[in-house]
């Protein structure tokens, strides 16, 4: 009986913790995030919420992962960026998506809530830029080392910098709304830092 049961129970955990995830973004989309509470999450997941603090210190936490769920690869391989050689091409081809992403309502509210959590909360952000942020850096960084060594990309660049022209303009637009993320920006988004690295 006890082989039986531990499948079982691996199953519904995460079952559960599936349901937690969804209702934690549903909620978060749906309304105003400062009202949500671990009570409102644990309620639409159909779990006590003792369930949730097993797992989850703060509603922060929740949403953190419910995020963070949104980027796991079900076969767990790593990150990587489309390499077909053409350097620009492949960046455009990112910084579009990225812009998409951004730009679609859902997640759109979304990382405003973590943001606005990460401002407060030391931990959380240590935690998103471990968890989420610098794996993704690092694939971004892995894509312009292929560039370097192809001759695309200066072979002294700072790549923390070159990633920062790339993305730190796009994320203060639409951190401040101050325009559309549109696809012809992106573009200029490329250009404008291979022209800085150019070899």
């Amino acid at each position: 009986m006890s082989e039986e049961k531990g499948p079982d129970h691996s199953r519904r955990k995460e079952r559960s913790r599936q349901a937690i995830l969804t209702a934690a973004r549903d909620l978060v989309v749906e309304g105003a995030y400062e009202k949500i509470t671990v009570e409102a999450i644990a309620a639409r997941a159909g779990v006590g919420k003792q369930t949730i603090y097993r797992r989850w210190p703060s509603k922060s936490a929740v949403v953190f992962a419910a995020l963070l769920a949104l980027s796991e690869d079900p076969e767990g391989q790593s990150v990587t960026l489309p390499d077909t050689g053409d350097l620009a091409t492949d960046l455009k081809v990112v910084l579009r998506a990225t812009a998409q992403e951004f730009s679609d309502p859902s997640f759109d509210k979304l990382i405003r809530a973590l943001n606005t959590e990460i401002a407060n909360d030391a931990a959380l952000a240590a935690e998103y830029r471990e968890r989420l942020a610098q794996p993704l850096d690092e694939a971004k960084k892995e894509r312009l080392r292929s560039a370097q060594k192809a001759g695309q990309l200066d072979p002294r660049a700072d790549l923390d910098l070159v990633l920062a022209l790339l993305y730190a303009p796009l994320f203060q637009r639409w951190l401040h709304r101050s325009g559309p993320l549109t696809p012809a920006y992106a573009d200029s988004l490329v250009d404008a830092a291979l022209r800085a690295f150019r070899p």
